[in-house]
């Protein structure tokens, strides 16, 4: 009896779990909160021994910097590999008009750095 039932429970699972799948397209709403952003990023790569190293992000026209959500604070992402640390320049970034990101001197074989920066390009 058990070989029996196995399959029927395998049909009928497969059948609830593909009426699970299918969509409703009537249902899916963006957050009434939410802005759309776009992302900006600058990046390098580094050999051993290679001096400090920056980039600047470019600010797209018409964009402002967008904060991350629920702060004040600039949605950004900082990204390296190898040894070397990678930060904003405080004295080099206005975030208004110009974002510099560096990255010290690499001590690995390879040292790599990326800055990203969301912008808040809806408002007029």
């Amino acid at each position: 009896m058990h070989w029996l039932i196995r399959p029927f429970i395998s049909a009928l699972l497969g059948t609830t779990i593909a009426l699970c799948l299918v969509p409703n397209p009537g249902q899916a709403q963006a957050p009434t909160d939410s802005s759309a952003t776009t992302e900006q990023s600058c990046s390098f790569g580094m050999a051993k021994g290679d001096p400090t190293h920056q980039c600047q992000v470019p600010i797209p026209a018409g964009c402002v910097i967008a904060h991350f959500p629920g702060t004040n604070k600039p949605w950004t992402t900082v990204s390296k590999a190898g040894r070397t640390f990678c930060t904003f320049e405080e004295k080099a970034t206005d975030w208004k008009t110009r974002i510099t990101g560096h990255c010290t001197r690499c001590d690995s074989n390879h040292c790599t750095g990326q800055f990203m920066v969301r912008f808040d390009c809806s408002k007029p």
